[in-house]
Parts: C-alpha cells; structure tokens; sequence
C-alpha cells in the first residue's frame, strides 16, 4: 500500500503542501481576530481611562497593556480605532475568501489524483491482471467475488490514500502547528489542556483491534450478496421455469439481513467510540474555561502576571477545538484504515496472484504451424491427489481430424483445453508441432489455434464485431466467407440489420443453433492450424448439424482437427477417434474399427445406428 503511495507521491506532495497552506491561512485568521480584541479592549479601556482621575485607587486593575502586532508592525500613529479594526477585519476576509478558493482547488487536486489516476489505474491494472490468470483463478473464485474486487474494492483503497495517508500527514502536520502556536501562548496551560490525549490514543488502538476482523467478514458478506445477485441474474430462466422466485428471494434477504446485521454492529461500535473521543476532548475545553479563565482574570488585574490575555484565551480556544478535532479524527483515520486494508488485501491477492500460464523468456517462434499436435504421457489434476487425466499418449498428425468420445467427466474437455495452455500438464508434456507448447509465445500458440466451446459465448456487440473478435481488422468479405463456411450467412442476412444486428447479452436474441453458428464462424475466421470443437453441434438439430458438418469438412481441410462429439454422424467424419474413460485413452481407431471391438464405442453407436437405419428408409423412395 505504501508503494502504490510512493508511486503518486509528488501529487500526495501537492495535496498536501496546499493543505498546508489552507491550514497557515487559517491560523492566521485567528491570531488577527484575537490581536483584533485585545486591541479593542485596550481601546476601551484608554477612552475609559481618560475620563477617570489621574491616580487609580490602590488595589484596581492598572489597566491592559497595549497588544503586540505580529511580525512587529503596528498601525499608522495617525489611524483611528475604527481604521484599524477595519483593516483588521478586512485581512481577515481576505484570508477566508483565499482559503474558499483554495477548498475549491484541495478538492479538484484530490479528485484528479485518486479517482481519475490512482482508481482508474490501479483497476486497469487488476482487470489486467485478471486477463493473464490462468483458468485456476477463475475456478477458485465466483463471479461476484471478482467483480466486487473490479469495483467496490478498488473503490476501498483509494480511501487509504485519501483517509490514511494524507489525511495522517495533515493531522502531524496540524497538531505540530498547533501545539507550537498554544505553547507560544502558555505551556502550562497547553500541558493542562492536553493532558487527556494519552487516554484517546488508547481508546483509538483497543477500537481498531475490535473492528479489523469484523470488516474482512463485512466483505465476505457482500461477496455472498453479489454472488446472489449475479447467480439468480444467470440463472433466470431456471428460476422462473421451476417457480422458485420465492425461495431465490428468501435467500437473497437472508444474505442483505446478514449483511445489515454486521454492518450494524461495525456502525454501533463507531456511533460509540466517536462520541466517546468527543467527550473526553471536551474535558480540555473546561480545563481551558477553568484555568484558561484564572490566567486571564490574573493578567487582568495584574499586566505583569505571566497569564494570557482575552484575545489571547479566545485565539487558544480555536486552537484547541482544532486540536481536539484533529485529535478526534483518528477515529476516522482508524475506521478509514480497515476498511482500506481489508480490501487492499483483495485487490492484491489478484495483482500478486502467480502468473501460472505465461510465456516463457524469451518464446520460441511458432511461424506457419504445421499443426501437429503430441500427448506424451500427460496427466493433469485439477487438484492434488484427484487426477483426471492419465498417461495419454499419441500423435496427431497436421490435417488428421480426431473425435473424442467419452462419459460425462471422462476428461475430453480438459484434453482439448490443454493445447491452447489454458492449463498446464500436472506431469508430461503437449507439443504443438514438435515444440512444447510452454516454450512458445501464448499470443502465438493462441492465435494458431480456433475454439468452439460447449457453450457459446457472445459479446453485447454487432454480429460481424462478435466473428471478427480475433481478427479486429478484419473486413466485412472475410467475415462472410467465414460465416457461409459455418452455414450461418443466410440467416444473418434475413435479419433487418444484417451483419450490423446488436446482440444483446450473451446474444440472448438468437437461437443456440445461430449462436454457436457464429461461435463456428468466429473460429475459422482466424484460419488457425488447429480447431478445436468441444461438442459444437450439441445445441443444433440434426438437420442443421448435416449442414454445418458438411460446410465444415472444407474448413476442416488440411487443418488437425479435435472434435468432443457423441453423435455417430460426427464420429464417422472423424479420422481416427479415442476414446476416454476416467481419464485413459481405452480405445483408439476408425469407426470401422471400433464397431469391430467390444467396448464404449460399439455400445454408443448401436443406440443411435437404428435411428438412422429409420431415418434413412423413411426418406428413400419407397420408404
């Protein structure tokens, strides 16, 4: 936290040395309102005295010394009382109009140092961060989780800035100014006065001890309410489609009354200790009245008594409300400073998060990929001790199309998802064309290869900008070509805004089949070496999966091919298929030859071969 401070220092600095600045203008104020009264009184009392007798009975006042102007200057012999009181006056409202302006400029530097610098960089620089994570982060947190760190914790942090630091440096700085200026007035009373600080500094440090754990709890608790929010959003439909709105509201205002209960309780403890700081510096205001008022009365009656004047009481009353209110604002120093560091400890949990998948120092080049892709004894566990994948080994040569056939969590996605590095191997190695894939480039390694996922994801953008999304400069003939190869250029074209259409969120607006249409197209658009497609045609109907496939088979040309596929009419396009159970390759071979051994394969395709013997006589002539 402090090194993210030492990098913005020199506007820290600014901040600062005009708070300084603001805070002089104050003083000054005061020491000439309090220089305006002593002379106002030692006025009066002259015109009352050259009414009186020439001798003053024994035992009255001598009457009040003549006050001492700062910096040794005193008004013109020939000013009337009323001249200097107004020039007195005048300088004053300059200074209060000096300090309104300069209050503007406090609160525009401040706002241009931490909202338009330090937040807005410090959540580019977590989003990022974000963006070069490997997928294990994404899978340890919830969605919620990350965007509250995006947003409202990086929000908290400024305040360190702000609440902690700066506002530290004025409140040294302040108390310094203040107690020199008291003790220039009187150092017993001073002593006197400030002889309760000790007890807020204690009662400061026990607050701070008691509340540091109940803010980390407060954001796990908002944590748990946007998580809330962000999963009943995702899931609408499944909420709406087996009518529990009632229960996802029950659970949502059991999150909000967790959260107010403990926010109630952080409130409670603050409503108590501040009042608590305030009364106890009140004490100092009725030392001041009690051996303030002595000293004063003393310096009255006599002008040689080592006391202070009235001016000079008032001045030391502003000075030390200032002071207590300083004082006091530890408090809000203290409140400021956990809750900054409950959320800094977040936001740097991502920026010092390890880069797990990055390119290597320097990367070997990955020119025209080939797109011959090796397994060699690779095993993988997404966590220690339960594997998911085991000793696969094999070769794919570059254009061979292999299908991947497998139950549910054999590990066919967790295969392909190894050859682009969204995850590294637990032992083994996958190469890409003879290289391991973590000696070569991440931009390149990715950019050779295209991607179709199970769920296709789309951006709140046009269609042609969601097919173009790895290709930004491409032009609108080579985002058509791809989409005609992916059987998804005549229903573009129906649509009233064309290629222009906005998809709304998550392209909501279309149909799965037309979603993962444009998912297909965005793939071959980048012309990669390899395709993956991790089950494309699960959310497309028969008819329309015949269409793509077909469309496919040129794309797939002389491109390695990794298709995840239970439908046989995939399986049968395939070169060679593998088959995974429980992480093990068990079977490897055409079609033919699987149908020729006993195993998953076999069983698989004779639940859907009837199928399609029916389907095939019923369109034949005499069907």
């Amino acid at each position: 936290m402090l090194g993210l401070v030492w990098k913005y220092r020199w506007g820290c600095l600014r901040v600062i040395a005009l708070q300084a600045l603001l805070l002089a203008l104050g003083l000054s104020g005061l020491g000439l309102m309090g220089h305006g009264i002593d002379y106002l009184r030692f006025e009066l009392a002259s015109a009352a005295g050259a009414g009186a007798p020439a001798a003053a009975s024994p035992g009255l006042p001598a009457g009040p010394k003549a006050p001492e102007w700062p910096f040794g200057w005193n008004p013109p012999a020939d000013w009337q009382p009323t001249s200097v009181l107004a020039a007195v006056s005048l300088a004053i409202l300059v200074f209060a109009g000096l300090r309104a302006l300069l209050e503007i400029r406090y609160a525009i530097m401040l706002n241009r140092l931490l909202q338009a610098g330090l937040v807005v960089e410090l959540r580019s620089q977590v989003y990022g961060k974000m963006q070069r994570l490997s997928f294990r982060f994404f899978d340890a947190n919830a969605s919620g989780n990350i965007i509250t760190r995006v947003v409202g914790d990086v929000q908290a942090v400024r305040s360190f800035v702000d609440g902690v630091v700066v506002q530290t440096v004025i409140l040294v700085l302040s108390l310094a100014v203040f107690l020199t200026y008291m003790l220039s007035i009187h150092a017993g009373l001073t002593a006197a006065c400030l002889v309760t600080t000790p007890l807020i500094l204690v009662c400061t440090n026990r607050f701070s001890r008691k509340v540091r754990p109940a803010y980390s709890r407060s954001r796990d608790l908002t944590d748990e309410q946007v998580v809330t929010i962000t999963e009943s959003l995702r899931g609408a439909h499944v909420v709406k489609g087996f009518a529990r709105e009632k229960e996802e509201m029950a659970k949502f205002d059991g999150a909000a009354d967790r959260l107010r209960d403990h926010r109630r309780w952080i409130f409670g403890q603050v409503t108590i200790f501040q009042p608590l700081i305030q009364f106890v510096t009140q004490i100092n205001i009725a030392i001041l009245l009690v051996y303030g008022g002595y000293l004063a009365v003393m310096r009255e009656i006599s002008p040689d008594f080592p006391g202070i004047t009235v001016g000079q009481m008032l001045v030391f009353a502003g000075l030390l409300q200032q002071f207590s209110a300083q004082v006091s604002n530890i408090a809000t120093i203290a409140d400021s400073m956990e809750q900054s560091i409950t959320s800094a400890r977040r936001v740097f949990e991502v920026l010092d998060s390890p880069m797990e998948i990055a390119s290597p120092p320097p990367p070997v080049p990955l020119r025209k990929p080939a797109g011959e892709v090796s397994f060699e004894d690779v095993s993988f566990s997404y966590r220690p001790g339960i594997p998911v994948l085991e000793h696969l080994t094999f070769r794919v040569a570059p254009g061979e199309c292999v299908a991947v056939l497998g139950a549910t969590g054999a590990g066919k996605s967790t295969l392909l998802s190894l050859i682009p590095r969204f995850y590294d191997p637990t032992s083994g190695r996958v190469a890409v064309d003879g290289h391991d894939v973590k000696t070569l480039s991440l931009e390149d390694l990715r950019r050779s290869i295209g991607i179709v996922f199970q769920e296709s994801f789309l951006f709140s953008n046009t269609i042609a900008a969601n097919i173009a999304f790895g290709v930004a400069d491409a032009g609108r003939g080579t985002v058509e070509r791809a989409s005609k190869i992916a059987a998804a250029h005549d229903f573009i074209s129906s649509l009233p805004d064309g290629y222009d259409t906005l998809l709304r969120e998550g392209g909501s607006n279309l149909s799965g089949g037309q979603r993962q249409r444009i998912a297909i197209a965005r793939a071959i658009l980048l012309d990669p070496a390899i395709l993956l497609l991790d089950d494309p045609t699960a959310a497309i109907d028969p008819e329309t999966e015949e269409e793509i496939m077909a469309a496919m088979n040129g794309a797939m040309a002389g491109r390695t091919t990794f298709v995840v596929a239970h439908r046989l009419s995939t399986l049968r396009r395939a070169d060679r298929v593998i088959v995974l159970e429980r992480g093990r390759v068990v079977q490897s071979g055409t079609h033919e030859e699987l149908m020729s051994q006993r195993g998953h394969y076999r069983t698989v395709a004779s639940t859907q071969i009837p199928d399609e013997e029916s389907l095939r006589l019923l369109d034949s002539p005499d069907g």
